[in-house]
């Protein structure tokens, strides 16, 4: 799941960051952004969990009558 993981992913890495990859740099670096215009490096092995773009996230909301 790691390894697969490509440009457009939301992934969350170990130390808790939420961001999207803009990049993959190279079979053991991606680029992450986790805020507008604010891009990191990741080492694959800190990715803690691959959320694929357009997942949809469980939202806890009571029912409309």
């Amino acid at each position: 799941m790691i390894s697969a993981a490509k440009r457009g992913d939301l992934i969350v890495t170990t130390g808790g960051l939420i961001g999207k990859i803009t990049k993959s740099t190279d079979d053991s670096e991606v680029e992450v952004e986790i805020a507008p215009n604010v891009k990191v490096r990741v080492v694959r092995s800190g990715i803690a969990d691959v959320r694929s773009k357009g997942e949809p996230v469980a939202k806890d909301v009571a029912p409309t009558k």
